[in-house]
C-alpha cells in the first residue's frame, strides 16, 4: 500500500498536559480539522477511545458530503497518536509528540497517509496537509495562553 508521511513542528505557549489533556478528548477534534464537523458513538477503554469523527466535504460549493470515519485514540506521557480509518481504502497513522520548551510545548505532529491507489493517496496526502498546516494554528489559538 502507497503512503506518505508529513511533518510540522510547531510551539503553543501552555504545557504539555494542557495540551495531551486537549489531544485526548474526541470533542476538540470538532474545527481542530477544519472538516470535522462532529463526532459520535464514543467508546472509552482503559487504554484507548475509539469514536467515529464526521468529516464534511463540499463540492463546487453546494453539494455536501458527510464522511464516517472510524478513529482511534490512545496516548502516552509524550504522545497523543492513533489511526483513521476512511472509507475508500483511506489509512492515516498520525502522532503527536508533546515536548517542553520555553515555558510552552513543541508539537511534533506526523501523519502517514496510506492508500490503496496513488490517485486517491495524492488526494488524500494534499488534504491531509492543509488539515495539519491549519491545525498549528488552530491549537496555537484555543490553547496559546501561558500557564
Amino acid at each position: 500500500m502507497p503512503k506518505v508521511t508529513l511533518r510540522n513542528t510547531f510551539y503553543v505557549r501552555n504545557t504539555p498536559e494542557a495540551l495531551r489533556a486537549h489531544l485526548s478528548q474526541p470533542q476538540s477534534y470538532i474545527g481542530l480539522s477544519p472538516m470535522v464537523v462532529a463526532v459520535k458513538d464514543i467508546e472509552q477503554g482503559e487504554t484507548e477511545t475509539r469514536y467515529t469523527s464526521v468529516e464534511r466535504f463540499r463540492f463546487l460549493g453546494v453539494v455536501k458530503y458527510d464522511n464516517m470515519i472510524k478513529v482511534t485514540l490512545r496516548n502516552t506521557p509524550r504522545t497523543v497518536e492513533g489511526e483513521v480509518d476512511s472509507p475508500g481504502g483511506v489509512r492515516l497513522d498520525y502522532r503527536f509528540t508533546l515536548s517542553e520548551k520555553n515555558g510552552g510545548t513543541e508539537v511534533e505532529d506526523i501523519l502517514v497517509v496510506h492508500a490503496w491507489v496513488r490517485p486517491m493517496l495524492g488526494y488524500a496526502a494534499k488534504k491531509a496537509r492543509e488539515v495539519q498546516l491549519a491545525r498549528a494554528g488552530i491549537l496555537a489559538t484555543r490553547l496559546g495562553s501561558a500557564p
